[in-house]
């Protein structure tokens, strides 16, 4: 496993904020080494695994239109990986995330010119042997970059590094856990009795360092964990407040 330093950090935390407007020059004098020292660190992240791509953010209905869809499915745990690539392979469909959750453990990203069009990527998946538990319209989403990798300088709030709004009242959404949040420290369990989730809310995976932890009832969350959170009813300023601290603070 590679080992970053601070150097690394940064690049990747100015590359995820906006890599196409960035420039070595400019992240070279942030941390005050040259720009080919900059490029040459790029390039050993690249071929580390560690830095995997550069992608667009597309409107996609802005632009023609077009409707965007998530697809919620389960899949045979060892059948994932290459559900996923089959999945991925079927035309309109832009984004799979395999998860380690015993449900809906597949999330699908699709793009179609219409309902009709998304109906016929739905009979695809179907047809490859996904079980598709749940879908809806994408409304918005939002991304930030990973605060750890970024100056102490840097304004902390949003402390959301993806969020994803569908149709009707549902979100998904991703959290770091805050030092000084309320959850922090506490089981799901200990979580859920403390009135600090609800009936509504689903914590559907958990991301520590180089794991993905499966959520249950005596996983402890802990600071630093990056969470996905599914709100059937939508997420409240108030419920995100229980993932990453009192505002201001």
């Amino acid at each position: 496993m590679a080992r970053l330093d601070e150097i690394d950090r940064r690049i990747l935390y100015r590359l995820a904020e906006d890599a196409r407007g960035t420039s070595a020059p400019m992240i070279a004098d942030e941390v005050n080494v040259s720009a080919g020292t900059v490029r040459n660190r790029i390039d050993q992240l690249e071929a580390d695994g560690i830095l995997t791509g550069y992608h667009a953010a597309i409107d996609y209905e802005r632009a023609d239109n077009s409707l965007r869809n998530l697809f919620v499915c389960d899949v045979s745990v060892t059948e994932r990986a290459h559900l996923a690539t089959q999945a991925l392979a079927i035309p309109g469909v832009i984004n799979v995330r395999e998860l380690m959750s015993g449900r809906g453990n597949l999330h699908i990203t699709a793009v179609g010119a219409d309902t009709e069009d998304l109906s016929r990527i739905s009979r695809e998946l179907s047809s490859l042997g996904v079980d598709i538990q749940g879908e809806d319209l994408i409304q918005s989403e939002r991304t930030r970059s990973y605060q750890p990798y970024g100056p102490e300088e840097d304004p902390v709030e949003p402390s959301m590094t993806d969020f994803m709004t569908l149709s009707g009242e549902a979100e998904v959404v991703d959290l770091t856990i805050a030092e000084n949040a309320a959850i922090a420290g506490l089981t799901l369990r200990e979580a859920n009795e403390e009135g600090l989730l609800g009936d509504e809310i689903l914590v559907v995976a958990i991301e520590r360092g180089e794991s993905i932890i499966t959520p249950k009832g005596h996983t402890t969350i802990q600071a630093g964990d990056l969470v996905t959170v599914f709100g059937r009813t939508g997420i409240t300023d108030d419920f995100l407040g229980q993932f990453t601290g009192p505002a201001g603070e």
